[in-house]
């Protein structure tokens, strides 16, 4: 592999500056938004927009929705190099040797490793970046064990991956390619250097220079917002069991409903509620699974019942259909050129190239016409694997077919679901990450649960991946009903979590438990109906700032670098903090992070920050605390979503001290204003308010003045 030996200004736009390396290579760097870099390198007709065939270009408005130029730069000759500023960051590019310094005011937060910064033959790119002894770097998808990715090596070619890094140092890193990248983050052989390897012609790498938020926020933009989930898909959901009948899982619902529970969602297990006629091109509704397909939707579909139902691209072998796809290559190939061939709990089936127009277009626009006039969610009834020697039509394959295919298959059943609504509302559920994953809800984990180290994971999987780009993930509580403790502890933590299900096993229900237990669940459950105001008041947030719904100690207070070390607590959403007891004990160190005040929930106690509690909490509860300046505005006891009404969201308001921030609820419409010491609140018309210590509450017509107490 060769360096950089030289680098000449060739162009010098607003927006843009490209450099020449040899005759044929070229760097540009692009002023992609304020605080963001974008660094291409490769020939110039790679660089070349206008010459990129129509697969291109639709592969490209698949990976990235912001493409413009929306910043200027300021450009500078500095000693061997060039400076180019906008806003309060720069990028210093030095020459002899070539070296990359990216600074926020005049403060170099991440820069190259001198004098190998940036190698390149024509198979791979390798990238060099420089770290500091103490620090720690986060993201690149999902992980069980410890948040810092520092000592690890991540290959893209993996389900638990995604392509955004980032340090509360300041920066953050996107390698945008469908090839293979490796990160070699802090290894042994090179303690204090962040390695990157592209498998690419072109090396395309966003750079983020910024705090935490705000790079999760630019990354969103980048990549695409999520679509909102539809309110119906935000209750509790009980997930049907292999080879357990529709009959047997309506009869396990009443059974769980008779116990004085609620199920909002039924989740259809696989295989797939969608199946392709033998001889022709047709897709409908498996009549072998619904029975009456005009009554499964007028039951299920269009009843008071929200549903999520399985899908998959398969075509079942030994048909006509199969044959006649596979000689028009609408098939995924072996390296045979035979149609690569996926068991399912129905058989061998061939996979639809999601990659090639025509197949795309029919599965999508099928879905369409299967889902209009309904809210149905759709899950992916089974996680695709593509090995590396199949391929698809126009010879893509492994790393770069895996990524591709798995983004494919998210849009197109968000697509299906999301083309009838306004604003675009869909729920894909999955196990697998994707490179569309930042862009869709419908994430879970169906880890099971066997001990509080299981739950330990369960967490760590939900912060590492929302640490990543993803607003929000659900899960199932994966866990038989035999220990009390463990139950409700795990039971907690999903309190405040963007989701979970149950399963439609009684094995697996608190009805196993003694009275007071069950009891104790159904006020957790209760709690839970009441925060679904909030919690969809954050995926909203969400969908504007790319800010997840349980946020890390290290991406809520990157300053704060003694909360790094509490990976075991989290804000959810801006206004709580939560710490749930992962352990048999009921005691737990908790740190409340400095700079705010916090006011116990369970408690009503005002502790300052900065400061270590040890917490004692039994499993009637979980420590939860609410940020000072803030409040937590709650929906009204309910049953169920069925009982839901848009007309009246809330009905209750806590406050944390002198409100400051406007509260974040669904379709918000509360404002807070401060004048004289007091805040005056519009949007409170009918609601309780329940005031912390010291403050005084007044009504005024519409209006309510909270001020502190004379």
């Amino acid at each position: 592999m060769t360096d950089i030996k030289q680098l000449i200004l060739r162009e010098q736009q607003a927006g843009f500056c490209d450099f020449s390396i040899t005759d044929d290579l070229l760097l540009r760097v692009e002023a992609s938004a304020l605080g963001v870099f974008r660094l291409r390198i490769g020939s110039e007709s790679k660089l070349d927009d206008s010459k990129l065939n129509v697969r291109a270009l639709a592969r490209k408005s698949l990976l990235l929705a912001r493409q413009e130029i929306t910043s200027e730069f300021e450009v500078n000759t500095e000693n061997k190099g060039w400076r180019l500023s906008h806003g309060s960051t720069s990028l210093l590019i030095n020459t002899q040797p070539f070296s990359l310094q990216f600074y926020q005011d005049d403060q170099v937060v991440l820069s190259t490793v001198s004098p190998s910064a940036l190698l390149l033959d024509d198979k791979q790119w390798c990238l060099n970046l420089a770290l500091t002894s103490n620090e720690t770097v986060y993201g690149l998808g999902r992980v069980s064990d410890t948040l810092n990715r520092r000592g690890q090596e991540i290959q893209s070619d993996s389900q638990d991956y995604l392509p955004l890094s980032w340090s509360a140092k300041g920066w953050g890193v996107f390698v945008q390619s469908l090839h293979k990248v490796s990160h070699s983050i802090g290894l042994k052989k090179h303690p204090n250097q962040y390695g990157i390897t592209v498998e690419d012609d072109v090396l395309d790498v966003f750079f983020y220079i910024a705090p935490p938020a705000e790079i999760l926020n630019q990354f969103s933009a980048t990549i695409g917002r999520p679509g909102q989930p539809p309110l119906r898909a935000m209750g509790l959901w009980l997930d049907q069991q292999e080879n357990q009948t529709i009959s047997e899982f309506m009869s396990t619902v009443e059974q769980w409903e008779k116990a004085g529970l609620t199920v909002d969602t039924l989740n259809f297990a696989a295989p797939s509620m969608f199946s392709f006629q033998s001889d022709k091109l047709v897709m409908d509704w498996d009549e072998g699974r619904v029975g009456d397909v005009r009554q499964f939707i007028a039951d299920y579909a269009k009843g008071k019942k929200h549903v999520c139902v399985p899908s998959f691209p398969g075509i079942p072998v030994d048909t006509a259909l199969f044959q006649d796809l596979e000689d028009r290559a609408w098939l995924l190939l072996d390296d045979k050129g035979k149609a690569y061939q996926v068991a399912t709990p129905k058989g061998k089936v061939g996979v639809l190239d999601l990659t090639y127009k025509d197949a795309y277009q029919y599965w999508e626009s099928r879905h369409q016409q299967l889902l209009e006039g309904t809210d149905i969610a759709v899950s992916i009834a089974q996680t695709i694997y593509i090995p590396d020697n199949v391929s698809a039509r126009q010879g893509e394959e492994k790393a770069f077919l895996r990524q591709l295919y798995s983004a494919w298959l998210e849009q197109s059943l968000f697509e299906g679901q999301a083309f009838h609504k306004t604003p675009s509302e869909a729920f894909v559920r999955r196990q697998a990450l994707s490179l569309n994953s930042v862009r869709s809800t419908g994430l879970y984990l169906q880890d099971t649960i066997e001990s509080y180290t299981d739950l330990e994971n369960l967490l760590q999987r939900h912060l590492s991946t929302q640490m990543s780009g993803v607003i929000a993930q659900s899960h199932v509580l994966n866990l038989q009903a035999t220990e009390a403790r463990l139950y409700l502890r795990a039971l907690a933590l999903s309190i405040f979590s963007a989701g979970f299900s149950f399963v439609a096993d009684e094995a697996y229900w608190p009805t196993q438990f003694d009275e007071k237990t069950q009891q104790t669940v159904k006020t957790l459950l209760a709690l839970r109906y009441r925060l679904i105001p909030y919690v969809l008041g954050i995926i909203e947030d969400a969908t504007r700032t790319g800010l997840p719904v349980q946020r890390a100690m290290a991406l809520a207070y990157p300053q704060d670098t003694y909360a790094h070390q509490y990976h075991q607590q989290f804000l959810f959403g801006p206004a709580l903090l939560v710490a749930p007891i992962l352990d048999s004990q009921d005691s737990k160190c908790i740190y409340l992070p400095e700079g705010d005040a916090w006011w116990d929930l369970n408690t009503g106690v005002r502790y300052e920050g900065g400061q270590v509690l040890e917490y004692h909490c039994d499993t009637s509860a979980i420590p939860v605390f609410g940020r000072e300046g803030h409040m937590l505005c709650l929906g009204p006891d309910l049953k169920g979503l069925e009982e839901f009404n848009t007309a009246r969201v809330l009905d209750e308001v806590w406050l944390f001290g002198m409100p400051i921030h406007n509260p974040v609820v669904m379709r918000n419409k509360i404002r807070v204003m401060q004048m004289q010491g007091s805040s005056y609140i519009k949007g409170f018309e009918g609601l309780r308010i329940l005031p912390s210590e010291g403050l005084e509450v007044k009504r005024r017509g519409a209006e309510v003045r909270i001020s502190r107490e004379r």
